[in-house]
């Protein structure tokens, strides 16, 4: 079925219709579901978390993702379409998948904090790959000012995935090896 594509005009200028236009204002709607439904399942990861470090980093990441959903808000508005979110079937099944390995581990154990970075770390890697095809779509179609915003964005990504490494490498896994079950 093909769907219909209003003719827009943004402060970007006109934006000629094509299947690209198309597949980039969908994959908008599709992290902006994805960053609202993380932001969501944020606040019960850093509970889980054991760690202080990794609670703070949680939730540094919590209002970060507040202000890349006001991004993704803008992008909208640049492009002249209308905020709306599309279920974004990888993400919901990426924070399913965090919550069981979060109640497979022990509570207060570093092996749950291991677990907890694995996860995330699963999305942060979804998110990258979103952004990234994001900002390369919207330099394909002339957004230069959405295009900005989503590089932003993605920078915050790549440095979150960045200090997730960063705290599994300094004492996370190593303490959790040593762990009994």
């Amino acid at each position: 079925m093909k769907k219909q594509v209003s003719k827009t005009t943004s402060t970007e200028g006109n934006i000629e219709e094509s299947g690209l236009k198309t597949l980039f204002i969908d994959e908008l709607k599709d992290i902006l579901w994805a960053e609202k439904h993380l932001l969501k399942a944020l606040p019960k990861m850093a509970k889980g978390a054991t760690s202080e470090e990794l609670r703070s980093s949680i939730e540094l990441h919590a209002t970060e993702t507040e202000n890349q959903i006001k991004r993704l808000e803008q992008v909208f508005e640049l492009v002249g379409e209308k905020v709306t979110a599309k279920k974004c079937e990888a993400m919901e099944g990426l924070v399913e998948e965090g919550k069981e390995m979060m109640e497979d581990t022990e509570t207060g154990s570093l092996t749950r904090d291991a677990a907890i970075i694995s996860s995330s770390q699963k999305i942060e890697h979804y998110e990258i790959a979103s952004y990234g095809t994001l900002r390369t779509l919207a330099n394909t179609l002339g957004l230069s000012e959405a295009a900005a915003l989503l590089e932003e964005t993605l920078e915050e990504e790549k440095n979150t995935d960045i200090k997730l490494t960063q705290i599994a490498e300094s004492f996370v896994n190593e303490s959790a090896k040593a762990e009994k079950e």
